[in-house]
């Protein structure tokens, strides 16, 4: 028994991991079947290709801003907003990606390059190079430059494969049409549910990932003698930096266990490099999740349509009389197009909290003794996979009914949900009387201990957030490739992934907040109050955009 207890404590994150395959599993098989049955034949090939791509990007995703925290001895609000401009920028370059591949008509190229590009950023993240001190050094600017080398690869990428996949369902709804009006319809209605199959595999890889770089540093920990613990790499900066106050030399010989005092500076300075030198190592898996994912790109490509080769036939069934009396259609559609970019600026600026406020709260509110803060990331992608197929019959059932949701309500019910999970962490710090980070950080170790929150808090949270993630991302997708202009399926995707990037870019605002509002449930009330009003807003639109998107039936 002694053994069996052992081998728990020691591999826990491992038989996590386990569990949650042998869970999913029958997800992934059903939604292969599923595609196989009911979709064009090119999306599951389209799918494992951005699924291998997104394996690789959620590795580091979900470690990013402790990473740079750890490895840096930055500040938390600092390490958000670098990663609020990183994350900014792998979206809002998706625009010039899907202008490139608009005027170039190389969408295929393009994605091909994208992914070399991210497998050399990757590849320099990979390092593991340090300087002296920690903070502001070369090694920073390395580091970002590698971020930035990531960010453009995705922007070739992400956008232009959504354009493929969108072209799938074009084609798919003009060999129905020649069935008949029926077989029109039920063409049409397997867009949204395709889009939601695509967002699904992306999530698969999403689900794996987050074990990756705590597992490789957990061994790494181990193979020098040394343990995981999320508060030592901060109360280490602080040692060696000389910036120690309060109680935090009392928390550091108490993590630290029987390290003699005389022998601090030198743990301090070893656990830091070891911890962060584990990181690195994981971001190899990266490399390779790009190679391979740029193999399966290679080996489907020439089965998958582009977008422009069917523009070309489509222009060239038009007069410049004909172009001229559909601009006002045009203009419509990407009017409407804008209006549902406005609100799903607020929805992203809540939403990946994920990888900002909520990882901070996960690290110090959230009893993480029993796994690491970046593993209750899989939650979300967890969620996804489990939480599609009823989300899918649930619309299907009221399709069957003659009761169909437009994309745009979905939206809207999106919001509401997503401001349901900001208004549970609001009653959790209530009643748990949570100070600010700042102020939290600074009590005994024991009183905090006492403080935390079961992980349960977070996963309830992911449960709300993943469900508004459902009604809004997929979605949002299948409504740019519904309104978008023929000749512009690239640009368009790029504005929706720019929408995203602009609500990213404010994402810092949550961890600056956490830190120093005085009361945690001030954070939460602020985001809760942004979703309400985006659902307000999608409301007030709500026929307006039902009629501009009817008229694209």
């Amino acid at each position: 028994m002694s053994f069996i207890t052992n081998l728990w404590e020691t591999n826990r994150n491992l038989f996590f991991l386990i569990a949650v395959l042998i869970i999913v599993t029958p997800f992934i098989i059903f939604y292969l079947r599923k595609a196989k049955k009911e979709h064009p034949k090119g999306l599951v090939a389209a799918a494992l290709s951005n699924m291998g791509e997104r394996f690789g990007y959620y590795i580091m995703n979900a470690v990013l801003v402790l990473f740079i925290c750890s490895k840096f001895g930055i500040a938390d609000d600092t390490a958000g907003t670098m990663f609020a401009v990183f994350y900014f920028l792998i979206y809002v370059l998706s625009l010039p990606g899907g202008i490139i591949a608009d005027r170039t008509q190389k969408y295929k190229t393009t994605i091909i390059w994208g992914l070399i590009v991210m497998a050399l950023g990757y590849a320099m993240l990979a390092i593991p190079v340090f300087s002296d001190g920690g903070g502001f050094s070369w090694v920073l600017v390395f580091t970002m430059l590698a971020l930035v080398l990531i960010a453009c690869g995705n922007g070739l990428f992400k956008g232009n494969l959504q354009a493929i996949v969108g072209q799938l369902y074009d084609d798919f709804e003009a060999e129905a049409a020649k069935k008949g009006p029926e077989a029109l319809a039920e063409a049409k209605s397997k867009r949204d549910s395709g889009f939601q199959i695509f967002y699904v595999f992306i999530n698969i890889g999403g689900v794996i990932a987050p074990f990756v770089a705590p597992l490789i540093r957990s061994w790494y920990l181990k193979t020098q003698s040394l343990f995981y613990n999320a508060d030592l790499p901060r109360l280490c900066h602080k040692y060696v930096q000389n910036t120690m106050e309060g109680n935090d030399m009392s928390n550091l010989q108490a993590l630290a266990e029987n390290v003699p005092a005389e022998q601090m500076g030198d743990f301090c300075a070893n656990y830091l490099q070891v911890y962060n030198t584990g990181v690195h190592i994981s971001f190899i898996a990266s490399v390779a999740a790009m190679i391979i994912s740029l193999l399966i790109f290679l080996a489907v490509k020439n089965h998958l349509p582009n977008p422009v080769r069917k523009e070309k036939a489509s222009v060239q069934e038009y007069t410049a009389e004909e172009r001229q009396s559909m601009a006002k259609e045009i203009k419509q559609r990407m009017y409407a197009l804008y209006a549902v970019l406005g609100v799903a600026v607020f929805f992203w600026f809540s939403f990946h909290q994920n990888a900002q406020s909520l990882s901070i709260f996960a690290r110090d509110f959230v009893d993480t003794s029993a796994i690491a803060p970046e593993i209750l990331q899989c939650i979300n992608p967890f969620f996804v996979i489990v939480l599609t197929p009823i989300v899918m019959w649930i619309f299907a059932a009221l399709i069957r009914k003659g009761r169909e949701m437009s994309t745009p309500r979905k939206i809207a019910l999106g919001m509401f949900i997503a401001a349901c999970a900001y208004i549970f962490l609001i009653v959790v710090a209530v009643v748990n009387n949570y100070p600010s980070g700042e102020e939290f950080k600074g009590l005994e170790e024991s009183v905090k201990m006492a403080m935390k929150s079961s992980p349960m808090v977070l996963i309830i949270t992911y449960f709300f957030l993943t469900v508004a993630e459902l009604l809004i991302s997929p979605l949002g997708l299948s409504f740019v490739s519904k309104i978008a202009p023929r000749h512009m399926v690239g640009i368009c995707q790029g504005l929706w992934l720019s929408a995203t990037a602009i609500g990213n870019l404010f994402i810092s605002l949550g961890v600056t907040m956490l830190n120093k509002f005085p009361h945690q449930w001030m954070t939460w009330a602020v985001f809760a109050a942004f979703c309400l009003a985006s659902m307000a807003v999608m409301l007030g639109m709500l026929k307006w955009l039902e009629r501009i998107t009817a008229q694209q039936q």
